[in-house]
């Protein structure tokens, strides 16, 4: 089920300093569904992360309209909770919502924009430059 900007940057207000914030990242990523082996090939690679980053997303037509939902996985554990914030805000809405949610907003909202590093910042861009692109593919 996907969840409002408003509900996460309550979750973040919860802890009194960012030491605490990023454990919270951290524990978001290792909460994530493990993604299968086998696709973590090249094609489901994320460009524009310094980490390895892949996704995959699935349509579900059972829905009116149909939705869409991502999987993910990175082998580090401060963009595996990254992934885990942006599935949170996209996956389980339809490709118009998708389109319309504006990530670098929540990416403000949230703080993280001044505490990432500039590389974090560009691989969470491309991560949702990735889930934009499928949204855009189904509009």
């Amino acid at each position: 089920m996907a969840r409002s900007i408003d509900d996460l940057v309550e979750d973040f207000e919860l802890f009194e300093d960012w030491e605490e914030r990023y454990r919270y990242i951290v524990d978001l990523g290792k909460k994530l569904p493990p993604m299968p082996e086998e696709e973590k090939i090249e094609d489901n690679k994320v460009r524009g992360c310094m980490s390895q980053v892949w996704m995959t997303s699935q349509v579900d037509d059972s829905t009116e309209p149909s939705t869409l939902s991502f999987r993910a996985d990175s082998d580090a554990f401060i963009v595996k909770g990254l992934i885990a914030i942006l599935l949170e805000l996209y996956s389980g809405r339809t490709p118009q919502e998708i389109t319309e949610l504006d990530a670098t907003e929540a990416l403000t909202r949230l703080g993280l924009e001044s505490h990432l590093s500039p590389n974090r910042r560009n691989g969470f861009v491309a991560m949702v430059g990735r889930i934009k692109a499928e949204a855009e593919t189904r509009v």
